[in-house]
């Protein structure tokens, strides 16, 4: 049941005070027009080329894997574990948390246009969920940021830190 104002225009009349329609009457659909350039990347799809204007324009996002180290005076283990956890629980993204009493590295996928934009996320994670999370008052103290390539050839070569494995909040 639809509670309304009296005098209020029902739902689905365009705007027509008590349009209504006959029983089996089918409602006429309306849409949205695809864009001045849905005809041109249609063509350019089918001739399997596109032209550069277009392909400048609608830049792909890629994938980012972010390490972010925090580190400060010491505060009790219990609560830094529980702030990680809140972290994670609000941006269920992060792969994993590893903490102890003055540090702490959280590792995840970000997903932006260009190396500086995901720096600057990463940048802001920390600082803008200290107190919803109730974080530490840690400072940032170092940040890597690697394309999604990067870090499958190096943790095919041995390299790098290892595979996020244990996804959660763990102790060093």
């Amino acid at each position: 049941m639809r509670r309304a104002r009296p005098g209020d225009v029902p739902r689905g009349s365009g705007g027509i005070p008590h349009a209504r329609r006959a029983v089996g009457e089918e409602r006429a659909l309306t849409s949205v027009g695809a864009g001045a350039d849905y005809q041109d990347r249609a063509a350019g799809q089918e001739s399997g080329s596109e032209t550069d204007t277009h392909a400048e324009e609608r830049v792909q996002s890629k994938l980012w894997h972010i390490t972010l180290s925090v580190s400060g005076a010491e505060a009790p283990l219990k609560e830094v574990r529980r702030g990680l956890e809140q972290l994670a629980h609000d941006h269920p993204f992060l792969l994993t948390s590893r903490y102890a009493n003055d540090h702490a590295e959280i590792r995840y996928w970000e997903e932006a246009r260009d190396l500086h934009d995901a720096a600057a996320v990463a940048l802001r994670l920390w600082g803008e969920h200290r107190s919803s999370a109730r974080l530490p008052p840690w400072e940032i103290v170092g940040l890597e940021v690697i394309d999604r390539q990067t870090y499958h050839q190096r943790i095919a070569e041995g390299y790098g830190p290892p595979p996020a494995a244990p996804v959660g909040v763990h102790p060093f």
